[in-house]
């Protein structure tokens, strides 16, 4: 950093970032200096007039009578919206960082160039944070929609069939795509819906509607556990609300 103004210092371990408490709720250490010993601060680069910087720690954080660590996920409910994005952006800097220190290229070690790219000196081969494009999709039946439990989710909650974007596919291509090899059917109306960036690590999701129009469900056993249509009477657990997924089910609701 250039100047030597307050910043807010997004501290991590692994995926615990560190809070400072404030009363009954919690918010970012914001001050000159970092609340703990650091190396390799990262700038964060905001559109918000916000200085804030980022670095990962090698050793777990402690909890003191000023300060506590929390989970990534779990933070979004004791931090302004604000901040708990900002967070997300911070963590996926220090994922892209520990896993560019090195040209792929040539393997010479990387210096960074500016607060979101690195060069390799040898070489001269640039290198950017990777952001993986991945779709949601709600699929409407009737007054029923799908959900899904995934074998990869945290918890008992289900949510909406998702993947990952392919090379040389287009969104809507995907959804289709995505729909029919985890549950078999066929859908048809497919409209954006809205995005969000998903730090875990470095993800944006995508989200359509879309409308059922033929098939049976016949899940990919690999990637889902439990499938079915819920109407808004009968609804499993469903996503916390920090999710797209979650935003997307509330709108659904509200119909």
């Amino acid at each position: 950093m250039s100047n030597v103004n307050n910043v807010y210092w997004f501290i991590f371990f692994n995926d615990q970032l560190l809070l400072q408490k404030k009363g009954e709720t919690y918010t970012i250490p914001y001050s000159i200096n970092p609340p703990v010993p650091v190396k390799n601060v990262l700038e964060v680069n905001l559109l918000e007039d916000m200085p804030a910087c980022t670095v990962s720690v090698d050793t777990p954080l402690e909890e003191t009578a000023e300060y506590f660590p929390m989970g990534l996920r779990a933070s979004y409910d004791y931090l302004d919206p604000v901040l708990h994005k900002i967070a997300g952006k911070a963590y996926e800097l220090i994922y892209w960082d520990l896993h560019s220190r090195f040209c792929p290229s040539c393997g010479t070690k990387t210096v960074m160039q500016t607060t979101i790219s690195k060069q390799c000196p040898n070489c001269k081969y640039e290198i950017y944070p990777v952001v993986s494009p991945a779709i949601l999709v709600l699929i409407r039946k009737g007054d029923a929609i799908l959900l899904v439990h995934a074998r990869n989710f945290r918890g008992s909650f289900y949510g909406l069939v998702a993947g990952f974007l392919e090379t040389g596919e287009t969104l809507e291509e995907c959804v289709r795509r995505e729909v029919m090899e985890e549950t078999g059917l066929e859908i048809n109306n497919i409209t954006y819906f809205g995005n969000q960036p998903w730090p875990y690590p470095s993800n944006l999701m995508v989200g359509f509607i879309a409308d059922y129009v033929s098939g049976t469900i016949r899940l990919q056993d690999e990637e889902l556990s439990e499938g079915a249509f819920f109407t808004k009477d009968n609804l499993p657990e469903l996503p916390r609300k920090l999710s797209l997924a979650r935003k997307m089910i509330d709108w659904w609701l509200e119909q």
